[in-house]
């Protein structure tokens, strides 16, 4: 039985990336779909494509998640259309490469906003009813940039950081009525992160599909798993600065995050 047959699912940030690959994934098993993303063009075409290939329903809920109301608005359009979401996918967040004081204030807060308040927000919007029904899926995507402080994207290593702990914690409140949240946490990925994080090249290097990810990130919420990091490399990272003293771990981030003189 394929977990998510017949159920409504809700993916932000479904435009690009790794939302397209985690909407794909679940129309491929079945899912109806709730897609929303600040760009309609993308969304209509990709919600078509969708129903065209997989036979699935699909609505489409433009929402810039930047915007304070953005969340209010999305759980408005679901009950609105009388959907019960099953299947939450906090996919939507973004990153700022450079020196702290050298971001504009206004991106970092509004990185604050759509990594953190939206995810804690829409999940507190739709979670409720999962708990009713005693039946429910929630994904929120964190990162390996979650596990230890990253010079040079601090603020989005830091709202990672708040995903990651958020997620595992709620997976223990409600793991037990009948409510699977799992924290996807994957390293770098080719997607469109890296232009709009404007990252170096360099640091996407062994980058993994966001097919990969998005097969990983739904098989372990399926099973009910709290945590996840996709690749075999990144798990192999991940473990290794467990062993090693934070302020090295925070060091050798920085030589590699360092921009060029």
């Amino acid at each position: 039985m394929n977990p998510w047959q017949g159920k409504w699912a809700l993916v932000t940030g479904a435009s690009a990336g790794i939302g397209v690959a985690l909407a794909r994934e679940l129309a491929a098993g079945g899912a109806h779909l709730i897609l929303t993303a600040r760009r309609k063009d993308r969304l209509d075409e990709f919600a078509a494509r969708l129903h065209a290939e997989h036979g699935v329903s699909v609505e489409v809920c433009v929402a810039d998640l930047a915007e304070p109301g953005a969340p209010q608005a999305i759980f408005a359009f679901t009950q609105g259309k009388g959907i019960a979401v099953e299947v939450l996918i906090d996919n939507a967040g973004f990153g700022a490469y450079g020196p702290f004081e050298q971001v504009p204030v206004r991106r970092l807060l509004e990185m604050v906003q759509v990594n953190i308040s939206a995810v804690v927000e829409l999940t507190h919007l739709y979670l409720p009813a999962m708990l009713e029904r005693r039946r429910g899926y929630i994904l929120i995507l964190a990162s390996t940039a979650g596990f230890q402080a990253v010079p040079y994207i601090a603020t989005y290593a830091a709202t990672k950081a708040f995903d990651l702990l958020f997620a595992e914690a709620l997976a223990e409140e409600v793991r037990h009525r009948g409510v699977f949240v799992t924290a996807l946490c994957p390293g770098a990925t080719s997607t469109e992160f890296k232009q709009v994080a404007a990252q170096p090249d360099y640091a996407f290097r062994s980058a993994e599909t966001p097919d990969a990810v998005a097969r990983v990130g739904l098989a372990a919420l399926a099973h009910g798993k709290p945590v996840v990091i996709s690749g075999a490399r990144n798990r192999l990272m991940q473990q290794s600065q467990r062993l090693a003293p934070r302020r090295l771990v925070t060091s050798m981030a920085a030589r590699m995050f360092r921009p060029p003189r």
